[in-house]
């Protein structure tokens, strides 16, 4: 019969390594966090074969006092609670009291620490066996030094699994580099056989900003969108990647919960939700956010190497992160739009958008007067397509100043001008005194791009991408409002189709008719297209059916319905969009560059390729080497 008896405690303390305790960078994490929660402004870390020889972590926090070193080696004692309600409002980073008990139990461990008042340091020294030696005087400024020689030296099995040095310093390397971003007030560096690997010095007043140009690139800041949203005491700050920056792996996603480094399937879907209408679904975006919240509102005690936590309230984060994250992306680099809550009405999302809810028309902001482009809705392509080779320069509109009427703009195009955000003209001169977020236009370049004179430098605007987007938001707010007209056709247009796709097309009749796109089945493999939406007049109803066949034919989505529905709309959107070598007017260019500054998420296109770049006058002064 089996016997039930108590476990030795040097066998508990490995169990618990364990769980603790998985390679060399678990160390690290746990030692590196005791710092920071001790208050070192300066952290050094020196790694030796990958760390299964040598970690040691030195730091100038406040130190262990000689009457408390040993008890720290003991399991469960820690400083950091005291009780039932210190452990749900925990704002350190550690607290478990596990740590240091469980390192000890697998490896040689000494610590030598000193506090304030003591005139020098003390040691003490465990080697994975029952008995901890008493303190022992040791020289030491203020703060602690722990070292960690021979990693599972006593647990052979465990140690077998280690990988090679390169591997395990990597895994090191990685973890400082995502604890550094959340600590920029502190000093780090870190050492590997004696060579210094890192080095960063600490921010001024805790700058992020230089830290993170420094671990992730220059590249990166130069793509990212500054974030910091509050609400319902919850705030989200931190820098997220425009769509263009999208990697193939997730290796640039940095999310920290009250200072904590966490990984959180919740989180994840609320990032990946709010990137779905603008990043293609093998891409990954880029990030490094921050949640502050109450610390009641958060459980950080659901996993031993505290790397998961469980919200209070699961849904309030999430929808708040997504929120966040929708608007910032909506807003784009100028931050030109103000983008209202989910709760809002369709008719003022869409009024946002710059478009009438119920026409679908370009509106402009309140107390100016709506205008259209050769009696359609600036730049849709009426289907005619003018062949514009090389670059085309025409005048931008400027006012008469000596009288003569030269120079003057038509009625149009000054309407144009009074259309931007931002107030273009001044009342008593007439003249244009400020530039909108994306200039004016100057010409276009081979039939594919608009050149536009911004106050600051030149913009480059791919403007089938740019209508692209356009047309696809007035669609979405259209449809998400039930007020998507369509155009019945005069001749219904036959189109002949496998008898796999027309059953696909009876199968979503119902969904496609909510978009305008009537479509009956005359027989086996005959569909007869009768309505499309009114903002796509003039497109080829054939192929736009084929096309969105072919998206609903490989919706493979987890969210399929949703999936199938955005990729419908972003069809019908390419479908509507100005085509390359449509020759434009200056005043359709205009036209196009204040729905741009008017429509959420222009930046980029359906796909996440950005609609324009902007060289900057600096940035042309160098290609000239003006000023050297």
């Amino acid at each position: 019969m089996p016997i039930i008896r108590t476990l030795p405690p040097r066998l508990i303390n490995q169990i618990a390594a364990g769980e603790v305790v998985e390679r060399p960078a678990s160390v690290v994490k746990e030692l590196v966090e005791n710092s920071l929660d001790a208050g070192a402004r300066r952290i050094d870390i020196d790694v030796e074969r990958g760390g299964s020889k040598l970690i040691r972590i030195r730091d100038d926090g406040l130190g262990i006092s000689c009457d408390q070193l040993a008890l720290a080696l003991s399991r469960h004692a820690t400083s950091k609670i005291a009780s039932l309600d210190d452990l749900e409002e925990v704002a350190t980073l550690g607290f478990r009291g596990e740590a240091l008990p469980s390192i000890a139990a697998v490896s040689r461990l000494q610590i030598v620490s000193r506090t304030a008042d003591e005139p020098h340091g003390w040691r003490v020294s465990a080697d994975g066996s029952d008995r901890v030696d008493p303190p022992q005087p040791a020289p030491h400024a203020i703060g602690t030094t722990v070292e960690v020689h021979d990693l599972f030296y006593n647990v052979p099995a465990r140690r077998k699994f280690l990988r090679t040095d390169k591997t395990e310093f990597n895994h090191v390397e990685q973890l400082l580099r995502r604890m550094a971003l959340a600590h920029a007030k502190v000093t780090l560096r870190l050492r590997h056989n004696g060579r210094t690997l890192m080095e960063l010095p600490a921010g001024a007043q805790g700058a992020c900003a230089p830290r993170l140009r420094s671990l992730l690139g220059e590249s990166f800041m130069d793509a990212s969108l500054k974030l910091d949203q509050s609400a319902t005491g919850l705030r989200l700050w931190g820098w997220i990647a425009r769509p263009a920056f999208a990697r193939g792996q997730s290796d640039m996603q940095f999310f920290y919960v009250n200072g904590r480094l966490v990984r959180d399937k919740l989180v994840a879907h609320a990032v990946r939700q709010s990137y779905q209408d603008v990043l293609h679904h093998s891409r990954h975006p880029a990030f490094v956010l921050f949640l502050e919240l109450v610390p009641r509102q958060v459980d950080v005690n659901v996993h031993p190497s505290k790397q998961e936590v469980r919200f209070r309230d699961g849904r309030q984060v999430h929808d708040f992160i997504f929120r966040a994250l929708h608007r910032c992306l909506a807003e784009g680099v100028r931050g030109s739009t103000t983008v209202q809550d989910a709760e809002s009405e369709p008719e003022a999302a869409a009024s946002l958008a710059g478009v009438d809810a119920a026409t679908g028309q370009a509106v402009p902001p309140s107390g100016s007067k709506p205008f259209t482009v050769s009696g359609r809705p600036p730049g849709i392509n009426d289907g005619r397509a003018t062949y514009n080779a090389g670059l085309e320069f025409q005048r931008p509109p400027l006012r008469d100043e000596d009288g003569d009427g030269a120079g003057k703009v038509s009625p149009m195009e000054w309407e144009f001008a009074g259309q931007g955000r931002e107030k273009l003209t001044n009342p008593a001169s007439g003249r244009i005194d400020e530039m909108p977020p994306l200039g004016f236009a100057l010409g276009q370049l081979g039939g594919v791009y608009v050149l536009s004179q911004a106050a600051d430098g030149l913009i480059i605007v791919d403007m089938h991408a740019a209508h692209e987007r356009i047309g696809y938001e007035r669609l979405k707010d259209l449809a998400a409002s039930g007020k998507l007209r369509g155009q019945p056709l005069l001749v219904p247009v036959m189109v002949h189709v496998s008898p796999a796709e027309a059953d696909l097309a009876e199968e979503h009749a119902q969904m496609l008719a909510r978009f305008s796109l009537v479509v009956n089945r005359l027989g086996e493999s005959k569909l007869a297209v009768r309505e499309i939406p009114a903002l796509l007049q003039g497109a080829d109803a054939e192929r736009l059916l084929r096309d969105v066949l072919a998206d609903l034919n490989a919706g493979a989505s987890s969210e399929r319905v949703h999936g199938e529905i955005n990729q419908v709309l972003a069809t019908m959107a390419c479908h509507g969009a100005v085509r390359a070598n449509r020759r434009l007017t200056i005043a359709e260019m205009n036209a196009l560059l204040r729905d741009m500054e008017r429509t959420e998420r222009s930046d980029q296109c359906n796909h996440g390729r950005p609609t324009w770049v902007k060289l900057s006058q600096r940035e042309l002064d160098a290609l000239f080497l003006r000023g050297r």
